[in-house]
């Protein structure tokens, strides 16, 4: 991807004036910054979000607005962003899934290579299988039984076609030689809610909304999806754990419009890089059962993320998964 910085002159008089690059970088932001969330509040990345916020917000000098877009799986925020004007004020804040696997699963979808500009990753995370506590099932071979008896019957919820919780449903339909039934809302917190009210079975969700909803008898945890389980729900086994070959993870990043210019693009990385190893931004990931992500350079994520892309899209051919 080239990001090209861009002069402008200035018109004054007859001749012009040109500002120079390091300048413009020292005037922004002069305004409010904007994060793009693609999913309802109170979800996963909505909740990251609003912590990146308050802790970049007194290193950048300037409000940020949260404004979220749910739906299509993250993708009508994502739109926005590609959209906006390129001058670093507005941001999105992404899932993996909304640049990686979105593309391939959405028909019209825009190339999201071309369209966004990577800043820099901001978490890594994993899933937790959660089931409505009427539910009789105690862990995840015993839903697998449940689903055989009564084929058909079990649903599952999602943040949108395409998102990770709706991928790691339709994996975990598949390991385990069973049908459910698919339902996808437009963020993860209307889809966990439904879970809980009883009206879905269960609910591959994100940790941050989910943790505390465990925690509080509300929903019964069944498994996490990495391959090794989280601090913060010590005595929830993988899948592997239980026999099931399936391992879902994801990752949250910051991007901006492509041809954004580099030093704005640079200002944006060392803040939010700073902002990161204040320890309440430590504190929220333990919190919420999230990770530090890997020390990269904004070069390194671009390339991870034009990686990933790739892999996806040869991977989910191979996999066959419905995706609707």
């Amino acid at each position: 991807m080239s990001l090209i910085t861009r002069r402008r002159a200035l018109a004054f008089g007859t001749g012009a004036l040109v500002l120079p690059s390091a300048a413009r970088a020292d005037a922004y932001p002069s305004n409010p910054v904007t994060f793009v969330v693609g999913y309802a509040a109170g979800g996963s990345t909505d909740i990251n979000a609003r912590e990146l916020a308050q802790v970049m917000t007194p290193l950048l000098g300037q409000q940020i607005i949260i404004d979220n877009k749910g739906g299509a799986a993250g993708s009508i925020g994502l739109r926005a962003v590609a959209s906006a004007k390129p001058d670093g004020y507005t941001l999105f804040v992404a899932v993996g899934t909304n640049v990686i696997i979105n593309p391939w699963v959405q028909k019209g979808m825009i190339d999201t290579i071309a369209s966004l500009a990577p800043i820099c990753q901001i978490t890594s995370y994993q899933y937790v299988l959660v089931v409505n506590p009427k539910v009789p099932a105690n862990n995840a071979a015993e839903l697998v039984a449940l689903a055989k008896k009564d084929p058909d019957k079990l649903t599952y919820s999602s943040s949108g076609v395409g998102g990770n919780n709706h991928l790691a449903g339709a994996l975990f339909a598949d390991a385990a030689g069973i049908k459910m039934t698919h339902v996808p809302y437009k963020g993860t917190a209307p889809a966990v809610a439904d879970v809980i009210s009883g009206q879905i079975t269960m609910n591959f969700s994100s940790l941050p909304p989910a943790v505390s909803q465990i925690k509080g008898g509300n929903l019964k945890a069944l498994a996490v999806t990495g391959d090794k389980r989280v601090s913060s729900l010590p005595d929830v086994p993988t899948l592997k754990e239980q026999g099931i070959d399936v391992v879902v993870t994801s990752w949250q990043g910051l991007f901006a419009p492509a041809r954004t210019p580099t030093d704005i693009l640079d200002k944006i990385e060392k803040t939010a890089k700073e902002a990161m190893k204040n320890p309440k931004w430590g504190e929220a990931l333990a919190r919420d059962g999230l990770e530090q992500p890997p020390e990269r350079s904004r070069a390194e994520f671009t390339q991870f993320v034009k990686d990933e892309h790739a892999f996806w899209g040869k991977k989910l051919k191979e996999l066959k998964v419905d995706m609707e």
